[in-house]
């Protein structure tokens, strides 16, 4: 199947993530925006009222069916990414899907190779890949500026938002998981996940979670629903400076510490001896822009010139094989278990 010339765009989804998703499709594609599609009366009627200059409709069918339509974006509960991505690109029309891109590394990698055979874009929702202050890290990092990494230590806590249909790490881990694989380049290999149910029998509320990567990297992830405060912090140890990126910090997103411990000579006894340096905090300067924005702008971008999108089909599949080690190892109690990473073909 041919890639799409049409430059129309519908949206499928307008629960909780998707006014976000319109808020950005009015303001920066108003004129390729043509359809919004929901199962919700109640949900529609706010859509209509809002864009009034949008089809807004229950008939994802007829949507697809509109040959003036090149790209899709789904936003609705996880379970749904997969199959609505599948009838997407079964249309013939370039996706964007929000995290996570399945429930299953089986049906990430079927819906990624789907969208390679037929040459259409497919471009999964990692936001936080798009932040100003991450794609600082990345650079620093990768500049050698704060030595080898060491580890890294997140932290996505709230009271709230509550889900039933999947666990916290799957609601909002892959958050951390796509920043952790971005920082480091590299593939995840293992994963150990301690979690608990505190407010139903059915799904963790709480987790912690330990992925490993190459040369000893270890990025720990801590994701609760049930938590007094709001935090949204990762900080990244290097051998010789230290990166904390703080998302709730209006005024220092991010933050670079001259800090370390060095190790000296080793002692008359054989006994090596640490100075710990303690230098200067830097803050870099960093682009205002809406992460969003700059990723549905990437996204649309994409549909015309065929570019592979930074946050591919592939890249979600390799998130979505990291949130299920972590649900096997939950069911273990804990054991360290090897990522079935996806390769693309």
């Amino acid at each position: 199947m041919s890639a799409p010339t049409a430059d129309g765009i519908a949206q499928i989804g307008f629960g909780y993530w998707g006014p976000n998703l319109s808020r950005n499709l009015a303001a920066h594609a108003a004129g390729r925006w043509r359809h919004l599609v929901d199962l919700s009366p109640e949900r529609r009627d706010k859509a209509a009222s809002l864009y009034p200059q949008i089809n807004v409709t229950e008939d994802l069918d007829k949507v697809l069916a509109d040959e003036t339509v090149g790209a899709v974006i789904v936003s609705t509960p996880a379970a749904s990414h997969a199959s609505l991505a599948r009838k997407a690109l079964d249309a013939g029309k370039h996706v964007f899907v929000e995290k996570p891109l399945a429930l299953t590394t089986a049906d990430a990698v079927s819906v990624a190779e789907q969208a390679d055979q037929a040459g259409l874009v497919l471009m999964v929702g990692h936001t936080f890949e798009f932040v100003p202050a991450v794609r600082k890290m990345k650079e620093i990092i990768d500049a050698g500026d704060i030595g080898d990494v060491l580890y890294i230590h997140s932290q996505r806590l709230n009271l709230g938002r509550i889900q039933s249909d999947i666990n916290a790490f799957w609601s909002i881990g892959p958050h951390d998981v796509s920043i952790a694989n971005y920082l480091t380049g590299s593939n995840p290999e293992w994963v150990s996940a301690r979690g608990a149910r505190y407010l139903n029998e059915t799904v963790e509320d709480v987790t912690f979670v330990t992925v490993g990567y190459p040369g000893g990297i270890l990025a720990h992830m801590h994701v609760s629903w049930l938590d007094p405060s709001k935090t949204r912090k990762t900080t990244v140890v290097g051998k010789d400076k230290m990166l904390v990126y703080d998302d709730i910090d209006a005024d220092a997103k991010l933050k670079v510490y001259d800090k370390g411990a060095d190790r000296l000579d080793a002692d008359s006894y054989g006994a090596y001896q640490y100075r710990l340096r303690d230098g200067e905090m830097h803050v870099p300067r960093l682009e205002m822009v809406e992460p969003l924005a700059t990723e549905l702008k990437h996204f649309l971008e994409c549909t015309v010139t065929g570019e592979r999108p930074r946050t591919d089909g592939w890249n979600g599949a390799r998130v979505v094989a990291v949130l299920e080690a972590a649900d096997k190892s939950l069911k273990a109690d804990g054991d360290k278990v090897k990522i079935d990473l996806p390769v693309s073909s």
